[in-house]
């Protein structure tokens, strides 16, 4: 349900039957309200007369390619968008990501991570919409705390201290939790849009907060390596 109370509606665009017949009962049984679409224009048709909660977006369609279906999403909606895709190539994923698409999910998949995808983008574009009505409320997860009204950040009660830099990192990644988001976007948000493409500082600063939250930074428990695209952080109480 969301906040008014009425089921989530979520839009399929998939070519593949067997897919999207497979997508639309595991969805229907989870009480959503599903539309589906088996092509890119169809879908955009949707998306705009539908409004859907989330659409959930194959990348290899007949009539243009996801690329270009997110591209057109994002000139007129922040809707979150999860790629279902069998393309498993990092680069692709991270391009997918970068070009505005909020997870990526490689076929074959189940049907457990598929609706504990979008739970998680769900309740973050939930929170997304109440941080424009209200302040943001802390992020907690385990024994870590981070009051961003504050800019404090605790672990097992004490004070964590962290460069300006490392701050802002570790809050974009907190309040953007259980997304991943990429070594390009992190770049830019934190050093400009016209930083080095070499991503060596980042990797630095990210080696830096985790010696400093981590009980064992090798096995992490707040801040994940999603290998060759970038980092996620575990999902807030």
């Amino acid at each position: 349900m969301n906040k008014n109370g009425c089921r989530n509606s979520i839009l399929l665009i998939e070519d593949e039957e067997n897919i999207r017949s497979f997508i639309s009962t595991t969805l229907k049984n989870q009480n959503y309200k599903i539309t589906t679409a088996s092509g890119g224009q169809e879908g955009l048709h949707l998306a705009a007369s539908f409004c859907p909660d989330l659409i959930l977006l194959d990348l290899g369609l007949p009539d243009m390619d996801g690329m270009n279906v997110i591209k057109k999403l994002r000139e007129w909606t922040a809707v979150p968008v999860i790629v279902i895709s069998a393309r498993s190539n990092e680069h692709e994923k991270a391009r997918a990501l970068d070009g505005g698409a909020d997870d990526y999910i490689t076929k074959p998949f189940g049907s457990i991570e598929l609706l504990a995808r979008i739970r998680t983008s769900l309740r973050h574009s939930s929170q997304m919409q109440d941080m424009s009505l209200t302040r943001q409320k802390p992020y907690h997860c385990g024994n870590l705390t981070i009051n961003f009204e504050n800019h404090v950040v605790t672990l097992n009660e004490q004070i964590i201290h962290l460069t300006q830099i490392e701050y802002k990192l570790l809050t974009l990644l907190a309040k953007n939790s259980g997304k991943v988001l990429t070594y390009t976007f992190l770049m830019e948000k934190i050093w400009g849009p016209y930083t080095d493409s070499n991503n060596q500082i980042l990797r630095v600063n990210m080696a830096n907060i985790r010696r400093k939250i981590e009980k064992n930074p090798a096995t992490p428990e707040y801040v994940f390596t999603e290998i060759g695209i970038g980092y996620r952080m575990a999902e807030g109480d």
